[in-house]
């Protein structure tokens, strides 16, 4: 069973817009693990309540492969954030993420628009 409900929305406040969709949603990812293959994700907390999930993580990368219509640089990001999760019958339908976008983009060399 796939991890995401063909009508899943993901919704990274710092990114912008919701993504819906499984399939926009498994697009967008791929194109952030093929800017960033090493991406690493450290579990910090988790907790439980009913169909909704909420984690804290920490993690980073290095920029090697195209991104924001940018090339690679090489440059490492470090970047903490939340995230929550309604799950229902194994399978996420909804998702929000939290996490400092300028200071990510400030890591790479992006300016902040």
């Amino acid at each position: 069973m796939p991890l995401y409900h063909p009508e899943a929305t993901n919704h990274q406040v710092a990114a912008g817009d919701p993504v819906v969709g499984r399939d926009a949603i498994i697009r967008d990812a791929r194109g952030f693990f093929t800017a960033f293959p090493d991406s690493t994700t450290t579990l910090e907390a988790m907790h439980q309540d009913g169909e909704w999930v909420m984690i804290e993580w920490s993690g980073g990368a290095t920029w090697q492969g195209e991104f924001a219509g940018r090339p690679p640089n090489g440059k490492t990001f470090q970047l903490r954030g939340c995230g929550f999760f309604h799950i229902v019958d194994d399978q996420i339908r909804f998702q929000r993420g939290y996490w400092d976008r300028a200071g990510w983009f400030l890591q790479l060399g992006i300016a902040v628009e």
